[in-house]
């Protein structure tokens, strides 16, 4: 099955939070996934990084 991956404007929207902010959480919560580079301009986040990110931070509170 081939991977699934979010922009930040889907990112954005899953967590009704600005666009640019999901770019910015790797530098300020380590557990956060790091955007994949496709191309060059290019980057997206795989939806089950993101996916297990949830849970682990659900499980964790």
């Amino acid at each position: 099955m081939p991977a699934t991956y979010l922009s930040d404007r889907q990112l954005g929207e899953r967590y009704g939070v600005h666009y640019l902010t999901p770019r910015r959480w790797p530098n300020t919560d380590p557990t956060f996934p790091k955007p994949i580079r496709l191309t060059p301009g290019c980057s997206r986040w795989r939806l089950s990084d993101i996916e297990a990110w949830e849970a682990a931070k659900a499980e964790a509170e």
